[in-house]
């Protein structure tokens, strides 16, 4: 046909559309005409049968950023997952490094003459976790009113402050309790949520694996940091160490630019009669579609159960090292979690994205494992085997961890994911904090730790447990919203078959739009070109062409 031959001549050699094909087609407003050969006559003449397909290329400037797929790759995809490494390993690093610190500020009370400097210094920390962990929910909730960007930039600026402030009241525990304990930890809080948030925007086939990527930045820098600090401590003093971690704390502040939502903002509720303003008010602040899912309402309420003993080996590990195995190195079992820990959200983060993988099931498995070894630990006889049973523990535990954000997006979705990571960390700071001191105090009663660790292995199991609960729960997926049936122009379709393909691999957009002919297949009435995500518009519209022919 001379206009597909002419339209051959305007493609690229690399399979591509160029902007002559399209000028050609587009401005000229032709039809491209389909013979169908439907046999010879008795005079030689060929008789055919013609129907016209009207086909339309557009390549829009840009892509719109609220595309229903994640891109799953590109400089600015990479450049999230980056930056919410380093921001995951920046507060983290130094929440769990504060060790460090709290050893420099008991000798310090001591001095003064404090008979509570080892506890008072401790609540410094715990207020610091505590906090990061209870205000998730207020994050969350803060990310849905103003955006990932400017909450991940307000918690840079407090953790920043927080820290700067400290550095010149060290002599003073009551106001570090507020600068350092409360001020950091609610810009931790602020910045910790949209990390993991932003992911799924950016992220779906490869979500697992990059969770587990930005989830062992913590790992890292908790690796990096204390050598760092220990050698500023010593040759500049703690004023000057919390200044350097002050400005460490800045790239979070860095990081926030990066942070581009591509999906968007929770449509607010709409108004129904009998609803007061106090109802109003609520709902547009707090997402409550996801407390409507029940998996996610399960799945909310198990994993608190679990970490009610979660938490307890991580806390009295040396301790029970000091009473089981003295003389042996206190620090290796911890730092074997810690290294394995990063590992595991690597290594689990990988297969939570295969094909056929259950990620509710693999944190089931992991919390069902890290309870099992719990219950070991006062058995073991052994230095050795308990050296063994933290590498095995920390694999768990970095496999818990890392999938947290992607099952958070494939219970609730795009739209509900932020506040359900938030509402979900919130409600894990009672059994975090709760569980150690509670741990602590049967040891203290008791003299031994048998029996904590044993009561700290049950929690897990019985969490895992009832989170089966979610496989008899069916609930509708996320939402999504419906195909337009209107054609490029604008122009309903007028009972014609037409079909909207936005592609991902950024393509031109292509739709075929085909009248209903009488007599001929009805394989062959649709005319619809589907594209998958390597293909080009030009060859989609030469395999609809010789469909037909």
């Amino acid at each position: 046909m001379t206009l597909n031959r002419s339209l051959s001549e305007k493609i690229e050699s690399n399979g591509h559309v160029s902007q002559e094909a399209e000028k050609f087609l587009l401005d000229s407003k032709k039809s491209i005409c389909i013979s169908d050969n439907l046999g010879h006559a008795a005079n030689g003449k060929e008789k055919t049968f013609e129907s016209f397909i009207e086909v339309h290329i557009e390549t829009p400037p840009r892509r719109n950023i609220f595309d229903k797929e994640p891109p799953d790759g590109g400089v600015r995809a990479w450049s999230v997952m980056v930056s919410a490494f380093i921001c995951n390993g920046v507060i983290f690093g130094i929440i769990n490094t504060y060790g460090v610190i709290h050893s420099l500020l008991t000798d310090r009370l001591a001095e003064q003459g404090d008979t509570e400097a080892s506890s008072k210094a401790a609540l410094v920390g715990s207020l610091t976790i505590g906090t990061t962990f209870l205000l998730s929910p207020v994050a969350g909730c803060l990310t849905d009113k103003i955006g990932l960007r400017l909450t991940t930039f307000i918690g840079g600026v407090l953790s920043a402050g927080g820290l700067l402030m400290s550095s010149f009241l060290t002599q003073n525990i009551v106001a570090l309790y507020l600068t350092y304990g409360i001020m950091f930890g609610l810009g931790a809080a602020l910045a910790y949520t949209p990390t993991l948030a932003i992911l799924g925007h950016y992220f779906k086939r490869y979500l697992g694996k990059v969770s587990g990527f930005v989830t062992a930045g913590s790992s890292v820098f908790t690796v990096i940091l204390p050598p760092g600090m220990d050698y500023m401590l010593k040759g500049y003093g703690l004023e000057a160490t919390l200044r350097m971690m002050s400005l460490i704390s800045t790239f979070i502040i860095m990081c926030s630019f990066v942070y581009k939502p591509l999906h968007p903002p929770p449509e607010p509720p709409k108004k129904k009669p009998g609803r007061s303003k106090t109802n109003m008010f609520f709902r547009s602040i707090v997402n409550v579609q996801i407390w409507k899912c029940k998996k996610y309402v399960i799945w909310a309420m198990c994993v608190p159960i679990a970490l009610f003993g979660y938490f307890v080996p991580y806390v009295h590990m040396m301790k029970f090292v000091q009473t089981a195995f003295p003389g042996s190195s206190e620090n290796l079992p911890v730092m074997c979690i810690g290294i394995t820990s990063g590992m595991g959200r690597l290594m689990f983060g990988a297969i939570a994205d295969m094909r056929g993988v259950n990620r509710i099931y693999l944190q089931q498995l992991s919390l069902v494992c890290i309870g099992l070894i719990t219950l070991l630990l006062p058995l073991t006889s052994s230095y050795v085997l308990l050296i063994v049973f933290t590498l095995v523990m920390g694999l768990f535990d970095g496999c818990f961890i890392s999938l947290l954000g992607p099952i958070a997006y494939e219970i609730c979705g795009p739209s509900g994911a932020t506040q359900a990571i938030g509402f979900l960390l919130g409600l894990s700071s009672i059994p975090l904090t709760v569980g150690p001191p509670v741990a602590g105090k049967i040891f203290d009663r008791t003299g031994s730790y048998t029996m904590p660790l044993i009561m700290a292995g049950i929690p897990p199991i019985i969490g895992s447990a009832v989170m089966f609960l979610i496989r008899f729960v069916k609930d509708e997926g996320p939402a999504t919203p419906s195909t337009d049936s209107k054609t490029l122009n604008g122009t309903p379709g007028n009972n014609k078959c037409t079909q909207k393909l936005p592609l991902m691999n950024g393509h031109s957009k292509f739709t075929a739009e085909a009248y209903a002919i009488p007599d001929r297949p009805t394989a062959l009435v649709n005319g619809s070109a589907h594209l998958a995500d390597t293909e080009s518009s030009a060859d989609a519209l030469q395999q609809s062409i010789e469909s037909v022919n």
